[in-house]
């Protein structure tokens, strides 16, 4: 979901992992040219969703690394299954007064353009989290977290997985937020 810190905690897990960070957000607005949000009101979402995809599908060759992304990348079936493919799925999720407070700061979020912003955060959390549910193998609630502690929970409780932690190159699980 956007708002929960996804781009800062992918830098930090990446310093402190050593691996290499990816973030399919900033590899498209790179590629284009544009902002995120210059992309959705030139092109429209659709437009974008099949950039998130591509960008996936070029990512999952690649060893170990954290992979950030946007918060709609749930919506496709495919990019969930190009993730798990990649390694462990992490939901970084906040309560709506912590998103409120984050994303009102911010006036670049497309999809909070609307007459009622509030509503439409409450929409996108309602459509989104059955999926974010589905497709997480952790779940970390980033509320009143900052992104030392929220990646040093990510690293602890990753290591837990029965996929495996990130100890060894031949059994690592890397993050994808």
């Amino acid at each position: 979901m956007m708002g929960t810190g996804k781009s800062l905690v992918g830098k930090v897990l990446a310093e402190k992992t050593g691996f290499a960070r990816f973030d399919t957000d900033e590899m498209i607005s790179s590629k284009l040219k544009m902002r995120i949000e210059e992309i959705f009101s030139t092109h429209g979402e659709e437009y974008f969703r099949n950039l998130e995809t591509e960008t996936l599908r070029s990512l999952s060759e690649n060893g170990p690394a954290i992979v950030v992304t946007g918060g709609g990348i749930v919506l496709r079936t495919e990019n969930v299954g190009l993730l798990k493919q990649m390694g462990t799925i992490v939901w970084l999720d906040a309560d709506e007064a912590t998103l409120r407070a984050r994303i009102y700061r911010l006036s670049d979020r497309p999809l909070l353009r609307t007459a009622n912003s509030a509503a439409s955060l409450s929409e996108l959390q309602q459509t989104r989290g059955p999926l974010y549910t589905k497709a997480a193998d952790l779940r970390v609630n980033v509320s009143q977290k900052n992104p030392e502690e929220i990646t040093d929970l990510i690293l602890k409780s990753i290591q837990n997985l029965p996929v495996g932690g990130l100890t060894s190159k031949a059994n690592r699980s890397e993050p994808r937020l």
